[in-house]
């Protein structure tokens, strides 16, 4: 089919395709746009190339609210246009037409006979009259003998002497357009749109087949073949101007797959009529020969190609032949294209596709969602978010940054300045961090006046002109942060109980965010990141969209709690634990090294944990605990490990975690900043 994109020029094509260069208006969809669809996927599954694979299917919108279609969507509509087409038409229009014209050139000549032999007799010649009765009886057996099958009866009408001049012209009419349909049909098989095809014109089509085949007899040996010759006599027959053999016996292979196609879909009868009729208007026996010669070597040389479709009509809508050819190549182009849709696992398999066939099959918007569709691997390299190792495409360490600043700009949007949460330090420190904020001069304040302020507040208060006179209300001092430092581990369950209860995402997004916050606000604070299942484990933050939950059984408290010492323990500053978990803990490591699990918890697990806990209040280590939909047993130990620690506990869901998280740490570093790191 025509579904890979040729170099042909389609009439009625509506729409030109190019790069966006920023002067286009309609959709605006960029990289930043598309990495923020992916964030959730990435954090969720950590794999940029399957991520891009259901974004692919599902679509997207530009920041409008502009929607683009997705694959799943667009094979949706192939599904429902193939059918429409199927429950619409009918192929036996293609003989009841024909069959009802050969009708009214034989009703036209029996009412003419009957005329005839009606003016003999009211001539009053008796001789005249016998021999008009005898003429029209012997007529009128013979249009009585003709066979029932429409080649038998267009054979028996072109030896027919018509005694009628407009049954005869009927009959002459329906014969030249019979055969310009059946060498259109032709050409359509062999060739590409032409125009109007005459019967003459087969001949050309039999030199062209005769050298093509003897073409592919050659290329069969291993031979030397003259293809810039066949396209300088023949390329007429191929607008897709194909640039080698194997393209273009690829063209033809589709084509006549198309033709087969039809066939296929015909009963046995109709099968048989048209090939019948076909001999029988088209008596060029070399001209078959070559056609059936082509055709066995187009299947031998793609014996992988679909030879066998068939489709099930049940529509009352009568086609023509050419119509019905029509109908088959777009049938055809339909199931390829839906065959693409589905077998495309990347952008790049979509650059393969017509966007011009494929809007004259499901319109300019789908076309356009192809295109776009096609760009984003690209859009995402120039924008430096990802890079092709291979084949495949990897996240840099640009996207990783840009992980965790959506998630945490998605996070924050909830939280406003004048809300709890805010990070504005009121207290003024000496000789310490710049908070690039200012006050008026109050009295003790260390004197590092912001001159552009000052001057302003003395324009303000005097107006313009010079010299500009100061006075004491006017001096605006340089706000100062008590210079401090946070160390916090970040505790993550990973158990499959988080993402059966849809946790697991929420979760996985505070981290991503947590991390951004810490990184581009408090960069000298330190955050470790932990997982735990059935066992815990360290990693880091450019592993983060990576981490996926744990199969086994088991959340083991106990060994996230000894990591996170471990890595407090190099650490200065105020110190803090924050876990985030919807279980209570199932799984601890036992003397032998290695981890033990039970549910319901048994009482060895339970105190293995509370005595991490224990050390960690020793260490000066607190523990604040988020929890995600908590039982009662859960609850239960979370308010004892409170209680011996001096932490808090969060009894939270998954759609308001991220602000309990956020606002917890950031009035936890506030109090810090505002205790001059004694906190």
């Amino acid at each position: 089919m025509s579904i890979k994109k040729r170099k042909i020029k389609r009439e009625g094509a509506r729409f030109r395709y190019s790069a966006w260069d920023g002067s286009q208006a309609g959709f605006e969809y960029d990289s930043f746009d598309l990495f923020k669809d992916l964030t959730d996927d990435l954090l969720y599954h950590g794999d940029l190339n399957a991520a891009m694979r259901r974004l692919m299917q599902q679509g997207f919108e530009d920041r409008e609210g502009n929607r683009m279609q997705g694959l799943r969507e667009m094979l949706d509509q192939l599904k429902e246009r193939r059918q429409e087409m199927l429950d619409n038409f009918d192929l036996g229009g293609i003989y009841d037409e024909i069959s009802n014209d050969l009708d009214d050139v034989v009703n036209e000549e029996r009412e003419s006979l009957e005329d005839y032999a009606g003016e003999a007799a009211d001539s009053g010649d008796e001789r005249r009259s016998e021999i008009a009765q005898e003429v029209a009886q012997n007529k009128n057996l013979q249009l009585d003998m003709m066979p029932p099958d429409l080649a038998g009866k267009v054979r028996d009408l072109q030896k027919y002497e018509f005694v009628s001049p407009e049954a005869r012209e009927q009959f002459e009419e329906l014969l030249d357009r019979l055969k310009k349909e059946i060498a259109q049909s032709q050409f359509d098989q062999m060739a590409g749109a032409m125009g109007d095809m005459q019967p003459e014109d087969l001949s050309r089509m039999k030199d062209m087949m005769a050298e093509l085949n003897e073409m592919l007899e050659q290329r069969e040996r291993g031979e030397d073949t003259d293809f810039d010759g066949f396209m300088e006599r023949h390329g007429e027959f191929f607008p897709e101007n194909p640039e080698t053999l194997d393209e273009l016996i690829e063209i033809m292979a589709e084509r006549m797959a198309a033709m087969q196609a039809m066939m296929n879909s015909m009963t046995p009868e109709q099968r048989q009529q048209l090939q019948e009729l076909s001999s029988a208007l088209m008596d060029d026996m070399d001209l078959q020969w070559q056609s059936q010669q082509l055709s066995q070597n187009l299947q031998n040389a793609f014996p992988d190609m679909d030879w066998n479709r068939s489709y099930e009509f049940g529509g009352d809508e009568q086609m023509n032949m050419p119509e019905a050819t029509d109908m088959m190549q777009q049938l055809g182009d339909l199931d390829d294209l839906q065959e693409m849709l589905r077998n495309a696992t990347n952008p790049g398999a979509l650059n393969e596709v017509d966007p011009d066939r494929v809007e004259q099959l499901l319109g300019s918007e789908s076309a356009e969602s192809i295109q776009r569709l096609s760009e984003m691997a690209k859009m995402l390299e120039a924008s430096g978010h990802a890079e092709n190792k291979e084949g495949r495409l990897e996240l840099t360490p640009l996207a990783l940054r840009a992980i965790g600043k959506n998630a945490l700009g998605e996070l924050f949007n909830k939280l406003m300045d004048n809300k709890v949460g805010s990070h504005r330090v009121n207290k003024i420190g000496i000789g310490h961090e710049r908070a690039y904020e200012t006050k008026p001069y109050e009295f003790g304040d260390n004197f590092n006046l912001n001159i552009e302020q000052t001057v302003r507040n003395a324009i303000s208060r005097q107006g313009s002109g010079t010299p500009v006179k100061l006075t004491p209300d006017d001096f605006e001092v340089e706000r100062t942060e008590l210079t401090t430092r946070a160390s916090t581990v970040l505790m993550l369950d990973l158990s499959m109980s988080m993402p059966m209860r849809d946790n697991f995402l929420p979760a996985k997004k505070v981290a991503s965010a947590l991390q951004s916050l810490i990184t581009s606000k408090y960069p000298r604070d330190y955050l470790g990141l932990v997982g735990f299942a059935e066992s815990a484990f360290e990693f880091k933050a450019s592993q983060l969209p990576e981490v996926s939950w744990d199969y086994a059984q088991g959340t083991n408290m106990q060994h996230g709690f000894m990591i996170a010492r471990r890595l407090l323990s190099k650490q200065s500053g105020s110190k803090q634990i924050i876990m985030i978990t919807d279980g209570e803990p199932t799984a601890h490591i036992g003397p032998n090294g290695y981890p033990y699990f039970n549910y319901p918890p048994v009482q060895e697990t339970v105190d293995a944990t509370l005595k991490e806990v224990i050390r960690a209040t020793r260490e000066d280590i607190r523990i604040n605990i988020f929890m995600l939909d908590p039982n009662s047993h859960l609850r239960s130990f979370v308010e004892k490990m409170t209680q011996m620690n001096g932490g808090r506990a969060f009894f939270t869901n998954p759609q308001n975690l991220g602000d309990y998280v956020l606002v917890d740490f950031l009035e936890h570093r506030r109090r810090l900043s505002a205790s001059g790191g004694r906190f």
